[in-house]
């Protein structure tokens, strides 16, 4: 049993956030895809961009090189490498290798309405060497020998069209994913609702808030004075709060971070640092980014009005979102003071 991840064509509307990331391995309620195949405990192969391969091998070992797959042999199921790490598609994953009608062919869509998107095929009639030879097109290419009958969708799972679906699916997975996280690693819950890893350091006057969701801090996390945490929230491993942070209503920092000011929905990459004051709300930070001190997000219209973001390859997008800040991509840095207005 096996699973081949594509890196789809869909993957280069979410500039920024995948210049220099695998698509698999953006962080969206604390998981990232990579996570959830490492619980399905299939071989799981990876194509990727050409200048990501190396990045690959090195860092998700998970995904094997479909090169040395099995030329003859056929992956049970290829998935886009957009799908949104949450519960509810594993869950879907895991009940369709296992129960997974022999020999008849699925498509697998990103939602019920018309123009949505194949982002999968589950018992695909290609082998991995015919797969390899379509390449990163394959997915669209078996979209369309289903021509205009395809009927309805039959199998479902939500996946990333635009950057701003990470914040929104962000906010929507959170809570369950944590959940998720509880029950498949060891913590050692310290208050209800609170959840911690080893040598997890909290100062005085630390303000633990866990009545909207669980709050879930990895090993060695450290939380500064008269700091506040409001769930639902995830710190990874060696995170720095600094003192008089307020990390609030969804905030998912990775390993190796520095966390100062306040904070409010937000995902902020392994080995970034946000430690001085500032806002930064509803949005995504990649890894080895430095906000200079002042660093402020805006994330709301003066007229309160949904927002909708200007993307390079798709144009005017109406998010359907009143809360959207920025996203950060990888090696990013901002200079003291900097003002980053929201979209139009």
């Amino acid at each position: 049993m096996s699973i081949l991840i594509i890196e789809d064509l869909g993957v280069e509307r979410l500039v920024p956030l995948v210049l220099a990331r695998l698509s698999s391995a953006v962080t969206c309620g604390a998981l990232k895809l990579v996570d959830l195949l490492a619980w399905i405990g299939a071989d799981c192969y990876g194509l990727s961009r050409t200048h990501l391969q190396a990045i690959q091998k090195l860092d998700y070992p998970i995904l094997k090189d479909p090169r040395q797959a099995p030329g003859a042999d056929r992956p049970k199921l290829v998935l886009s490498s957009r799908l949104v790490p949450n519960a509810a598609n594993l869950s879907a994953i895991e009940q369709w290798l296992s129960h997974g009608e022999p020999g008849v062919t699925q498509w697998i869509y990103d939602g019920q309405e018309p123009g949505s998107e194949v982002i999968g095929v589950l018992h695909p009639t290609e082998t991995f060497e015919q797969i390899l030879s379509i390449g990163r097109n394959y997915l669209m290419q078996s979209a369309s020998r289903l021509g205009s009958d395809r009927g309805q969708a039959r199998y479902v799972l939500d996946a990333f069209k635009h950057p701003h679906d990470v914040i929104r699916q962000h906010m929507a997975c959170l809570p369950g994913n944590l959940e998720l996280l509880i029950s498949k690693r060891q913590y050692r819950q310290i208050q209800d609702g609170v959840f911690v890893g080893p040598d997890v350091t909290l100062a005085s006057h630390v303000v633990l808030e866990p009545k909207a969701g669980p709050i879930v801090l990895e090993s060695n996390v450290q939380v500064g004075p008269f700091s506040l945490l409001r769930g639902p929230l995830y710190l990874g491993a060696k995170c720095k709060v600094l003192e008089h942070a307020s990390l609030k209503d969804g905030v998912c920092a990775g390993h190796t971070t520095k966390i100062g000011g306040e904070v409010e929905a937000s995902i902020i990459e392994p080995y970034s640092n946000k430690q001085h004051h500032g806002f930064l709300g509803h949005s995504y930070v990649g890894s080895w980014v430095n906000l200079g001190a002042g660093t402020c997000t805006s994330d709301l219209k003066n007229t309160y009005g949904l927002i909708s973001m200007d993307y390079p390859t798709s144009g005017r997008i109406a998010t359907e979102m009143q809360f959207l800040g920025c996203f950060i991509g990888d090696y990013s840095k901002t200079a003291i003071n900097t003002s980053i207005f929201t979209g139009k």
